[in-house]
């Protein structure tokens, strides 16, 4: 602490509040590379020398973090033109891109395909023929995973339960080798790989078990008809801890677990080991993001409530809206201080939009400079211009330096892309 502010990876994020004004999401380049580094220590602890891994951009891409990602020799997924083209305008090289999405348009397709990316994991049995029309118009042989549902419902929120049989996402597991002779069958799909993922903020190990057992078997399925799968990606999902008394999950542990099911049915069932990949992005970037605001107005409800309102809310977070997401927060500038004011943080949009319903804080007053934690995953992703608000600036940090990698949004930018009807 200095001046009993919040330091942040070493920075006084005071300063950074007054250097670049609020709302601001601040990002640290070292906790990525840290969290990045956990996973590899878990993989060389368990033995497992074959594997990538791939940074899931949608929890928070712009062309800044492709280039940390390349710098880190992190894979990238995309699930969007946009997000390809934001990967592709940093420079990085499509052979480490994989193409997800479970309703990628013909454009978008062939936009995958004339970029050259690596692999397009293929999320439904209807895709597989439009995909090969593509890759067919083109000239291409496209290297291709299936992304299968295994069935396995995640302890976590309804709405990132991704790997139940019945998902909008991937193929259900029981049709997974009709799905694959389909593939085999396709004159422009070379079908290397699986794909699965079960969900978000998962901190038990026991579902990674389950579907990695699942998949190994499949894996088996597919080569009784002639075709050796070299590749299997067990997606992400790794919990991060949201609040103080909330446990993270244990990478080491989670690994482990994969690493010591895969082994054993690999050596059961005489297949080759895959190349194992995982896909983290909220582990990554979560924790290494926070978002700071400036307090407004201060409104106290006489035995109901008190009401301390920031300059931002749900337009740069809109997790708690969506999700009923919880997070936890700090008075910047009075970190030290005794916290004996129960309050409750709104936002500015004209909605209900809590931020945080309920929480200790400081005595509150206008101008204060409250720091929420954890928001760098799906954050910045999510935001948007609603009441027409400007989303705010990006700052990284690195070391002791720290810069804009995005610009806050303008009223001219807001407006651009209005057109007048000629009859107005």
């Amino acid at each position: 602490m200095s001046n009993g502010h919040y330091i942040f990876e070493g920075h006084d994020t005071v300063d950074l509040a007054q250097k670049y004004g609020t709302p601001l999401y601040v990002v640290s380049q070292d906790k990525i590379a840290r969290s990045v580094n956990t996973i590899r220590a878990a993989f060389a602890t368990h033995g497992i020398t074959d594997y990538r891994i791939n940074y899931a951009g949608k929890a928070f891409l712009n062309i800044a973090m492709c280039k940390i990602a390349d710098k880190l020799d992190l894979d990238l997924d995309v699930v969007s033109g946009g997000e390809l083209y934001t990967a592709l305008a940093a420079g990085f090289d499509p052979k480490r891109i994989t193409f997800h999405g479970s309703n990628k348009s013909w454009q978008e397709m062939k936009e995958a395909l004339g970029a050259g990316v690596g692999t397009i994991t293929i999320d439904s049995i209807t895709e597989i023929d439009i995909l090969n029309e593509a890759a067919k118009q083109l000239g291409i042989m496209q290297k291709v995973h299936l992304r299968l549902s295994p069935g396995v419902e995640a302890s976590t929120h309804e709405y990132v339960q991704t790997g139940r049989v019945d998902s909008k996402f991937g193929i259900p597991i029981s049709m997974s080798t009709r799905a694959a002779r389909r593939v085999i069958d396709c004159s422009n799909l070379n079908l290397q790989g699986l794909h699965c993922h079960i969900g978000s903020q998962i901190y038990s190990p026991k579902p990674f078990e389950i579907a990695a057992n699942a998949m190994i078997e499949t894996v088996y399925n597919i080569k009784e008809m002639g075709v050796e799968l070299s590749e299997l990606n067990l997606g992400g999902g790794f919990g991060i801890n949201y609040l103080q008394d909330e446990p993270g999950i244990d990478v080491d542990t989670t690994i482990g677990t994969m690493a010591s099911v895969i082994n054993d049915q690999v050596s059961q069932l005489g297949i080759k080991m895959p190349k194992i990949i995982v896909e983290p992005g909220r582990y990554i970037i979560g924790p290494a993001g926070i978002t700071l605001y400036t307090v407004g107005i201060v409104k106290e409800i006489p035995f109901i409530r008190k009401y301390v309102s920031v300059d931002g809310g749900m337009t740069d977070n809109p997790r708690p809206a969506l999700y009923g997401a919880v997070h936890n927060a700090a008075l910047a500038n009075k970190y030290d201080m005794e916290k004996n004011d129960l309050v409750t943080i709104s936002g500015k949009c004209c909605e209900t939009d809590t931020l945080i319903k309920d929480i200790l804080l400081p005595a509150v007053e206008l101008g204060d400079i409250v720091v929420v934690f954890n928001t760098g995953a799906y954050n910045y992703a999510m935001s948007s211009n609603y009441n027409r608000i400007c989303r705010p600036s990006v700052v990284l940090l690195s070391g002791d330096k720290d810069e804009l990698i995005v610009k806050r949004d303008t009223y001219e930018q807001i407006a651009r892309n209005d057109v007048v009807a000629s009859w107005l």
